[in-house]
């Protein structure tokens, strides 16, 4: 009989942590888990499925206005924010509750608490004050929103954690930050109906992703009427009778009914007990772990945004599976972190898998690129001038494409299927040899012909 009352022990019930408890019981573990919030995570509670939902809410204003160029006549329209956000709370809990089906399912033990490690084989549940012994403890605490806590004023801002709950709907609203979860809520917004401004401290939004990504975004979002500042930031934010008023480097003020501070996310690895007992923490307070997600306590293991390498729901999936299959299932898994597709939800959205054209070259020196940029039909009629963008990036000595990127509808669904060409090493040339689907957006991936040179380069 073993001297532990678990084999697992589980901190954080997020995607991670719900999926690592899962396999590990499957695999004949008792396994216990517990959460201090709710069960599900940041992800499917106050991340990407309610973003996601918003995101299609959002939308409804698009199809609306171009309705007329397709023959509907469509009577005033109105948008009641109640409305969704009860009807995005009513599929959370759905969503949380099938989450806890499962667990129970599996008969992963839940407690509905706090815990925090006191050795290397020991939790202690905060509320109830008990100590667990578990031969393994897996850390999936995930991350928490950044602000700025010097700034004066910082207590009137909001963060990712609140927006899914406001009480009443900002017609104005300003957002700090130029990552996935500002500008997705800067498109958000913006299609519900507010008055949108997008402060960032960077040069370009969407840092890390293809500059034709997000030089095309850009122009899109302030073509729809976004205010996009650059390398600016908040130094005093004031709250007045009639809102909130932020003063920016310069001196210039920014009203607004509410400020969103969507800055970047931070581990949540404090408070855990962890580098009491020897755990190593990296500059960044993230959970330093070996490629099978071990840390330097060799019976305490962490994956997801809590490790802080790949801050994506999907990573933190493969890796709670990963763990679980190599400590539990006697089958010893990597998690490949090459060719991870990803997804910006804004209006219109980006989908991405593989190198950027300027990390490309500077992987392979020379690269063959080909783009094309369109009007799609429902645009055309609709009268909509935006465009859709769709690049490849092809290592020219083995003529493998190593860069998909779309800017434009349905990028996402489109990139999730290519990101499966891409990850076997598919060619160009078998991209030329596949048959176009007509009429779609998604057939320009195949029928790109002609090598784009930037000015100048092919009088070089």
């Amino acid at each position: 009989m073993s001297d532990f009352e678990y084999d697992l022990f589980v901190i954080g019930a997020g995607s991670g942590g719900v999926r690592a408890a899962r396999i590990a019981s499957s695999h004949g573990a008792r396994v216990a888990i517990a959460e201090e919030f709710r069960i599900g995570g940041t992800c499917v509670i106050r991340g990407c499925v309610p973003k996601k939902l918003l995101v299609y809410a959002s939308r409804f204003s698009d199809e609306f206005k171009d309705a007329g160029g397709f023959g509907w006549t469509l009577p005033e329209r109105t948008f009641d924010w109640p409305s969704l956000i009860a009807a995005k709370d009513k599929e959370i809990s759905r969503l949380e509750a099938a989450y806890r089906t499962t667990l129970d399912k599996y008969k992963v033990e839940v407690f509905p608490e706090r815990a925090m490690c006191l050795s290397p084989n020991e939790v202690r549940l905060s509320a109830s004050g008990r100590t667990i012994t578990a031969k393994t403890i897996l850390i999936a605490t995930g991350g928490h929103p950044n602000v700025d806590r010097k700034l004066p004023g910082i207590e009137h801002v909001i963060t990712s954690n609140e927006v899914f709950n406001l009480k009443k709907f900002p017609r104005r609203i300003v957002i700090a930050g130029g990552g996935y979860i500002a500008t997705e809520f800067a498109s958000i917004f913006h299609g519900l109906g507010s008055d949108v401004t997008l402060i960032y401290r960077g040069e370009k939004i969407l840092r890390g992703f293809d500059d034709d990504l997000r030089d095309g975004l850009v122009e899109t979002m302030k073509a729809r009427g976004i205010r996009i500042i650059n390398e600016k930031v908040f130094t005093k934010i004031e709250k007045t009778a009639s809102g909130l008023v932020g003063t920016i480097t310069g001196g210039e003020t920014l009203e607004a009914d509410q400020i969103l501070f969507a800055i970047g996310r931070s581990p949540n690895a404090r408070g855990l007990g962890l580098e009491a007992i020897g755990v190593q923490m990296d500059p960044e307070n993230a959970i330093v772990v070996d490629n099978h997600s071990q840390t330097t306590v060799p019976s305490i293991y962490a994956v997801g945004d809590v490790t802080n390498r790949v801050n994506l729901t999907p990573v933190a999936i493969r890796e709670g599976q990963a763990f679980a299959d190599s400590v539990f299932g006697n089958k010893p898994t990597l998690v490949d972190y090459t060719t991870i597709p990803t997804a910006v939800f804004t209006t219109p959205e980006i989908g991405t898998v593989g190198f950027t054209e300027q990390e490309a070259k500077n992987q392979y020196g020379d690269v063959h690129v080909y783009k094309g940029s369109f009007r799609t039909m429902k645009a055309i009629l609709g009268g909509r001038d935006e465009r859709t963008l769709m690049k490849l990036v092809v290592q020219s000595e083995t003529d493998r494409v190593v860069g998909v990127h779309i800017l434009g509808p349905d990028a996402a669904e489109i990139v999730q299927t290519a990101a499966i060409a891409v990850r076997l090493g598919a060619k160009k040339s078998d991209f030329d040899q596949t048959m176009a689907l007509h009429p779609s957006a998604a057939e320009e991936l195949v029928t790109l012909r002609e090598k784009w040179m930037a000015p100048g380069e092919a009088a070089a």
